[in-house]
């Protein structure tokens, strides 16, 4: 990190401790705003910047290359005798793994915009995510300093958006065009900053800034029946009252409190730090923890350093230096070297590693992590993320991480032969720091398929490979599997006959095949007189399990068959095994021409999310796909609609980025499979000359 220089942490109480998520749309200002702070506070000597890809919290070789952030960092700082834990979550949708593990560690969000900008969809997902788990929120308004833009007008237009739960605290004192001071509407002081240092100025008389202050003690007043009666009275509110009117306002959700700074010049960051220092509730303010014990029950876990042990692996990190790291949330207890480490899923311990705190890429031994604390234990081999660390003897389960589920599968091209082996080594371990990629082999497809959230997502997967574990993959669309079945019935033989020198080989047999509605295969027997004696039968329906993976047009697997054995002959010394399996294949071949054999394709159910005015677009997407609607209406969230419809999964592909792109990235959906159902004629077609063409190839 050149020459950053990171300063000593000490221990804190957990009174004096503050997880703080940094959350928003992309390019909003996140990193620098979490950058700014740790300046701010002393931690680095020097500002970083995105642009010249010397940060703390984008480190990684990727973030560098992409200028954006792809998974959650964590630094702490010290504010006021307060240790703050700043957990700058990505902004980009193919990353929000990232953002679900700030939120999953945080107990108070700062949502980032900035200044020009209205409610994109970045800050309405960070909202949603801090709503769901239940914690506090702050907004913070960027950018106010640069030209053309109006926080004034970027507050209403929040504030008409999101409701009167956004109260201002910090705005900026505007000269025209010109940010010239930020003003702290809590004490009504306002400060300029040269060399980003606050230097107190008189309070300038500002139309804005008086209705501000009055939007504020209003809001507090709310929240307070002794602050509301005063209110009323006309008596102005003291400093003090005013932020314990927002500390208790912040805390209940009624108030979601906004400052106005600029991270790049750090101006009026001071201030965000002592609002989260005065105001953001520590872990033991924020909601009590549900879990389960070792019965399965749910319980309470309150957040106590006399507690039971229990800590959650929010996030893991594969170090090629350190090993593996596994970073924690210490919800109750605390965890020293000496502290037994029990695996809640596991059922194992295993004795504790080194304990460490870390400032982006940065680290440096601790002796413990206290109570509600975050901090990263080394090589603890069986620790995965959503693991919770507790007593053998007080077993308790935490709530995991709540990850996106993957959109986007591709089929994985390994561009070396023989390096199979190491691609899926490679992709394991980028799992065990990514859950929300998947990676499966599809014995029926043969092929590996990755899974991720979009585009992007894959595309790093695929670099990480490369760079990390030497290996290097092509992605292209996943086949399909279909399936094959026949629409009419027919009666068949199949003789084999081999003669040559010694003994030889006979089988005969006669078969008639039906459509059935079972997928795997229903065999039968009406064989009389014992034409085909019953030690064959088994071989006939082995000979016949082998032949019904393949099917007679395109080689997919065949199902909905029923084979009844009627007839046949045999021969006393020729007859075996064998001769009779290699028949019912025979028989099999022949009877499938017959048969009315057609291409089947899975049928998935598709349910999409989707603001109201993206369900026409929608609708004609799906109907392009060859999708069937089948019912729509208003969906939980507010102003969104739920459309659910019957999709080809060969249609499918694509349409997790042509969701995004229609939607702003606002729609999500989910695809299961239903069923599969005759494919049409000009589809079955393309099947059928793209598997003749595999197979020359």
């Amino acid at each position: 990190m050149g020459s950053q220089e990171v300063i000593e942490l000490k221990s804190y109480t957990v009174k004096n401790i503050r997880n703080i998520a940094i959350a928003g749309h992309t390019g909003k200002g996140k990193t620098a705003l979490s950058e700014a702070m740790l300046y701010v506070a002393g931690v680095t000597d020097r500002l970083g910047k995105v642009a010249d890809g010397n940060t703390i919290m984008d480190y990684d070789a990727e973030e560098k290359k992409r200028q954006c952030s792809i998974s959650s960092a964590m630094a702490s700082l010290e504010w006021r005798d307060t240790k703050i834990n700043l957990l700058d979550a990505p902004g980009k949708f193919d990353f929000a793994g990232g953002m679900a593990e700030a939120m999953r560690a945080a107990d108070c969000a700062v949502i980032v915009t900035s200044a020009g900008s209205g409610v994109d969809v970045g800050l309405e997902k960070a909202i949603k995510a801090a709503d769901k788990r239940g914690i506090a929120k702050f907004f913070a308004i960027t950018k106010v300093d640069s030209e053309n833009r109006d926080f004034y007008k970027t507050f209403e237009a929040l504030k008409a958006e999101l409701g009167n739960k956004l109260c201002p605290v910090v705005v900026p004192y505007m000269n025209g065009p010109v940010c010239e001071a930020f003003v702290n509407l809590c004490s009504n002081k306002a400060f300029k900053y040269p060399n980003g240092r606050p230097q107190e100025i008189d309070l300038v008389s500002d139309d804005n800034i008086t209705n501000m202050r009055a939007a504020l003690e209003e809001a507090v007043a709310t929240v307070d029946e002794e602050l509301m009666e005063k209110f009323f009275e006309g008596e102005p509110l003291t400093r003090e009252e005013i932020i314990a009117g927002l500390t208790k306002g912040v805390e209940t959700g009624e108030i979601w409190p906004v400052y106005a700074c600029s991270a790049t010049k750090v101006d009026g960051c001071d201030m965000l730090l002592d609002a989260i220092v005065y105001s953001a509730p520590s872990p033991d303010q924020a909601n009590p923890e549900i879990a389960t014990n070792g019965d399965g029950e749910e319980i309470e876990i309150a957040c106590k350093e006399d507690g039971p042990l229990a800590a959650l692996c929010y996030k893991t990190v594969a170090d090629p230096f350190v090993g593996k790291m596994s970073f924690v949330k210490v919800i109750s207890g605390k965890i020293t070297s000496d502290t037994p480490c029990y695996n809640a899923r596991t059922g194992k311990s295993q004795r504790m590693g080194k304990l460490v705190a870390v400032k982006g890429i940065k680290q440096e031994d601790i002796s413990e992590i206290a109570t509600g604390d975050i901090g990263v234990i080394t090589k603890l081999d069986d620790l995965a993320t959503g693991d919770t660390i507790c007593s053998a003897k007080d077993i308790i389960n935490l709530e995991g991480v709540d990850f996106p589920a993957p959109s986007l599968s591709m089929a994985v091209i390994v561009k070396k032969k023989g390096e199979e082996d190491k691609v899926a080594s490679g992709v394991r371990k980028i799992i065990s720091e990514d859950p929300t990629v998947t990676f499966v082999s599809n014995d029926e497809t043969k092929e590996m398929v990755i899974s991720g959230l979009g585009e992007q997502h894959l595309e790093v997967v695929v670099s990480k490979l490369k760079s990390k574990y030497g290996v290097e993959i092509d992605l292209k669309i996943p086949k399909v599997a279909y399936r094959e079945t026949i629409r009419k019935s027919c009666q068949v033989q199949g003789r084999h006959k081999k003669q040559s020198g010694g003994s030889g080989q006979f089988g005969d047999v006669f078969i008639r095949f039906e459509p059935h509605s079972e997928d795997h295969l229903i065999f039968e027997t009406e064989v009389v007189g014992g034409s085909v004696p019953k030690n064959f039968f088994p071989a006939v329906e082995k000979g016949l399990q082998e032949a019904i993976l393949k099917g007679p047009l395109a080689g997919y697997p065949m199902v909905g068959l029923k084979a009844v054995l009627y007839d046949g002959s045999y021969h006393p010394v020729d007859s075996n095994e064998m001769a009779f399996k290699t028949a019912a294949k025979i028989a099999y071949k022949n009877g499938m021409a017959q048969a009315n054999p057609v291409i089947l394709e899975p049928i998935g159910e598709l349910k999409v999310y989707m603001p109201d005015a993206n369900l026409g677009d929608i609708m004609g997407d799906i109907t392009k796909r060859r999708g069937r609607v089948l019912g729509m209406g208003a969906a939980d969230e507010p102003k969104m609609q739920e459309l659910v419809a019957e999709v080809p999964m060969a249609e499918m592909g694509d349409f997790s980025t042509t969701l995004r792109s229609v939607t702003a990235g606002r729609g999500y959906f989910s695809l299961e499979f239903a069923r599969y159902e005759d494919a049409p004629m000009n589809v079955a077609q393309k099947v059928i000359e793209e598997a003749k063409k595999d197979a020359e190839e």
